[in-house]
């Protein structure tokens, strides 16, 4: 067998499936890296999936087509997935920065799809620096983490409810 169509995997290229990958890998380094839900897997094959719809539905393009509406069907779509890592406990809304991640994991893989893989690779550093820069001013400055940015502690360190 001929090693070359063995390889081939037209219309798609290797060099976005691997650009698709280093900026999964990227993001979901510091999301595994910190235990959170959407790890290296999952941000991996967000930004490989929104590559494969985006790229095909450019395949499909005709007069009587609009390969963009592909664009506005993956951002719900994706906007369903991060819903589903989204919680709610004892009053206080879990999983929002998973959720806003996987969002712009999928907007890197339109990123990649219409051919700006350099810039993906940026902005997933962007990505991880946003995590991150956040984490480390919530942790010097005490005002930053008040109200709704205060961290969830578990049910475990709840004070104790009143029997009455």
């Amino acid at each position: 067998m001929d090693m070359t169509k063995l390889l081939d995997i037209s219309p798609f290229a290797w060099h976005s499936i691997g650009s698709a990958l280093l900026c999964g890998l990227i993001v979901g380094l510091e999301r595994q890296l910190r235990g959170k839900p959407v790890g290296i897997r999952t941000s991996a094959l967000i930004c490989l999936g929104t590559y494969v719809f985006i790229t095909a539905a450019n395949l499909v393009h005709t007069d009587a087509t609009d390969p963009s509406r592909i664009i506005g069907q993956v951002i719900t779509g994706i906007g369903f997935l991060g819903a589903g890592v989204m919680l709610a406990r004892d009053g206080v809304v879990l999983g929002v920065t998973s959720a806003a991640t996987i969002w712009a994991l999928a907007a890197i893989g339109v990123c990649i799809a219409v051919g700006f893989e350099i810039t993906a690779i940026k902005l997933s550093l962007i990505v991880v620096f946003v995590l991150t820069g956040v984490d480390l001013l919530e942790d010097y400055s005490q005002a930053l983490t008040r109200g709704v940015h205060k961290r969830y502690k578990g049910w475990r360190n709840r004070s104790p409810r009143s029997s009455d």
